[in-house]
């Protein structure tokens, strides 16, 4: 049963994701605020509020770390003239898990994390890159980076002279 609930939830959000936005946008809140509550009522009003400070002071400085980091790696990817697509994925999940990281909230937090910590990211980077088209500049679209299109061109060609 609840199965066919989440198939059909699924097939709604395809046709229209606001359904699913919408979801989200009221289920986290709830979620943080009972989380906030949970917590503040173990270790205090006072320690929820620092921990919470804390976690968003830690992503910042990690996020800032793990940018440059993935920056440099992206400079040297395209001096190979390599297409950056993982540094590009890495890149867009550090941007989101410094968003995540700065809104308050343990729930948030934890998949902040989970976008800055190397391991976790570009394991994140590889997933989506399996489920998007790449395309490269002057050649074919090609799903994924291992990929074994070729780049040959097939054709005709006539030499005519001037």
């Amino acid at each position: 049963m609840l199965l066919s609930v989440a198939l059909q939830f699924r097939y709604v959000c395809r046709m229209n994701p606001f359904p699913a936005l919408l979801l989200l946008f009221l289920l986290v809140p709830l979620v943080e605020i009972y989380l906030l509550i949970q917590i503040g009522g173990v270790i205090g009003a006072f320690p929820t509020v620092m921990l919470v400070v804390f976690t968003a002071v830690l992503g910042a400085a990690l996020a800032r770390y793990q940018g440059l980091a993935t920056l440099q790696r992206l400079q040297a990817t395209i001096a190979r003239g390599e297409t950056p697509a993982i540094e590009v994925f890495e890149g867009v999940l550090l941007l989101v898990g410094a968003l995540l990281l700065l809104t308050p909230g343990f729930l948030t937090d934890l998949l902040g994390f989970a976008c800055l910590i190397p391991l976790t990211r570009r394991a994140l980077a590889f997933w989506l890159l399996k489920r998007v088209t790449v395309v490269t500049p002057g050649g074919a679209p090609r799903k994924g980076p291992e990929s074994g299109q070729s780049r040959t061109l097939e054709g005709e060609f006539r030499r005519e002279d001037d």
